[in-house]
């Protein structure tokens, strides 16, 4: 064979391996591009068609509007109202400023509400509206939506607004709603959306889940820009539950014009019977309209530092000696433990004397010989020091949380203050110190580490006219609920009606401490007891007129009617107001006329007629598509 066809032979050769290399490779090739088409059109089909559908769907979540607060008769308390808004979605348009520019040929956008939208562009997500005005007319609202086209980025939306109708008189009941804060916003999605609102203080926030409603959505298709071409579905939102209150709104009017004239005062009425609070009022005060949309930092900083404090509600969350009004507390444990009774005589010649310690009664002549009902009647402090220390600490803080002392109450109303039911373990973990016996003795008169808060000795007053453990609450039951008779008190009825006797005599009888709470209304008596609490020992034995009103001694009351057949009881507390038979006594009586003259109790109440309200055209469940 020539050597050239060798050579070609040669050169055939090499061309067929490469040909098979090269059509191994290509088909290796398109194995690998059929291989990887496959996983993408069949196998992960479905992943890809869920992100193509986020991409063309907007879903937006709906606010509910609040549930309505209504006092016992349906009266409104709280309620919402329209609030048309103006925002703007960052991502929807390619220059904020400009947009802006063109929304202020329609409305007025100041330099510093320009600066905020501006600064909140740049630091959070840009799919996240932002507000510009929540107070535009409606002529505002439709001119801005005619020209939506020429607004890119602007939106418009309807927001209900909550409304407080006599807020300044129910501020402290129903509180007030804001802006959830960095641990809040966690809570729920909805409260993510601009402008919406969440309880702070009150039944607002003690009953915030049943109160908020549930978010609804509607789901939008849009193109690639994020603009909505059309509507797909839309689940509407469920507005919050209606929320009736065991409030009367008249007598709660009442009690805040009664107290008004004072500087720090607190008063509250109940259903002797069921705990039911009929009023609860508290001075100074403030509206809560005001803080809806937020505070600006001087006003707030305003609120926040005013000695008076408006901001606290002083029934729940005020912490007074009881002085005297405690008395009935050492009475009772006394008359428990057995270490006296109705007929048990001690002399009272001005004072008592425990070791080198001597405690004065408030009668510097003294009582001379003192029975109990003679002793609650006048308040013959000698007759309850001999008790308290006859008795010891600990059996007299047992009967004051028997009566609903020295704590707080699971009805909806946040940040109660507990008191102080002092005990000897109580004094060493809170001081580090042992406890005295001459601290017993004055604890007996309601002083020294003893403290109370108005709604407390609104519920011991309660309990002692009806011997049941009655517990406050300040909504009404649903329909359906059946009412639950409280259990009753483990403590002799004997013994609750010798004090109940020694009440009615502090008002009724000729020497008692409070003549001037008489009630004046034919076959109705009150039962009562005066209390003044020392907070200064520069008040002893000097006027309050001579003294400078935070020196002055606090004076308090408690009392029940009709006393026969209890109906109400109710506390009052005067900061500084000085005895409580001249300060506190009136106030009591005067609310204890308007609630039998009105008599609350005597009438039917409100019935929510849907619990669970939902909007006109806008129901869960419903789509549109």
């Amino acid at each position: 064979m020539s050597s050239g066809r060798i050579l070609l032979k040669r050169q055939k050769a090499r061309f067929t391996r490469r040909a098979v290399f090269l059509g191994a490779g290509q088909l290796a090739l398109f194995g690998l591009l059929g291989w990887r088409l496959h996983r993408l059109q069949v196998l992960e089909a479905p992943k890809f068609a869920l992100l193509a559908e986020e991409n063309r769907i907007n879903i937006q979540l709906l606010a509910p509007a609040r549930g309505l607060i209504v006092d016992r008769f349906g009266r409104p308390v709280a309620d919402n109202t329209d609030s048309y808004r103006a925002l703007i979605v960052p991502d929807l348009t390619e220059d904020v400023g400009a947009s802006l520019d063109r929304l202020d040929r329609i409305i007025e956008i100041r330099a510093e509400t320009r600066h905020r939208i501006l600064r909140r562009a740049r630091k959070q997500s840009r799919y996240i509206p932002i507000v510009i005005t929540s107070d535009l007319t409606w002529q505002q609202f439709a001119q801005i939506n005619v020209l939506a086209p020429d607004l890119p980025g602007i939106q418009t939306d309807i927001l209900p607004v909550r409304r407080y109708h006599n807020g300044h008189a129910m501020a402290h009941i129903v509180g007030y709603v804001g802006a959830a804060n960095k641990q809040e916003v966690n809570d729920d999605p909805v409260v993510r959306l601009p402008g919406f609102r969440i309880g702070k203080s009150g039944v607002e926030k003690g009953f915030e889940k049943k109160l908020r409603g549930t978010a609804g959505n509607v789901k939008l298709e849009v193109d690639a820009h994020g603009r909505a071409i059309r509507k797909l579905e839309q689940i509407g939102s469920a507005h919050g539950r209606e929320l009736v209150l065991t409030i009367d709104e008249k007598i709660q009017m009442k009690a805040m014009d009664r107290i008004a004239e004072e500087r720090r005062a607190a008063i509250v009425a109940l259903d002797a019977r069921t705990g039911e609070i009929i009023a609860m009022a508290s001075t100074p005060s403030y509206d809560p309209n005001g803080l809806v949309d937020g505070l600006t930092a001087n006003h707030w900083s305003d609120l926040a530092s005013t000695v008076d404090d408006p901001l606290t509600n002083k029934a729940l969350r005020g912490q007074y000696p009881p002085g005297s009004t405690f008395k009935m507390v050492t009475a009772l444990a006394g008359l428990e433990a057995g270490v006296i009774d109705d007929k048990t005589k001690i002399s009272c010649w001005g004072g008592y004397s425990y070791h080198n310690a001597h405690f004065g009664c408030w009668k510097r002549g003294g009582h001379r010989s003192v029975k109990l009902h003679k002793a609650i009647k006048q308040s013959c402090d000698v007759f309850f020091y001999t008790v308290a220390e006859k008795i010891g600490i600990t059996k007299l803080s047992a009967m004051g949380r028997k009566l609903g002392l020295g704590q707080t109450y699971e009805f909806g109303m946040p940040l109660q203050k507990p008191g102080v039911m002092p005990t000897p373990g109580w004094k060493r973990a809170t001081l580090g110190k042992p406890w005295y016996g001459g601290e017993t003795i004055i604890a007996g008169i309601g002083q020294g580490f003893v403290l109370t808060t108005p709604l407390q000795l609104a519920v011991m007053t309660a309990r002692i006219a009806t011997g049941r453990k009655v517990v406050p609450h300040i909504v009404r039951p649903d329909p359906d609920q059946p009412v639950e008779v409280p259990e009753k008190l483990d403590i002799a009825e004997e013994h609750l009606e010798w004090v109940r006797k020694g009440m009615w005599a502090v008002v009724n009888e000729g020497g008692g401490t409070a003549g001037r709470a008489r009630l004046g209304i034919a076959g109705i008596k009150m039962a009562g007891k005066t209390g003044t609490s020392q907070v200064n020992t520069a008040s002893s034995g000097r006027r309050s007129g001579d003294l400078k009103w935070e020196q002055r001694d606090h004076g308090l009351f408690v009392g029940f009617a009709p006393a026969d057949n209890p109906r109400y009881a109710v506390a009052a507390v005067v900061e500084h107001g000085g005895s409580g038979s001249r300060a506190a006594s009136p106030v009591v009586r005067d609310i204890m006329i308007e609630l039998m003259n009105r008599d609350p109790l005597a009438k039917s109440g409100y019935v929510a007629s849907d619990i669970r309200r939902k909007t006109a055209d806008d129901k869960p469940g419903k789509r549109e598509g």
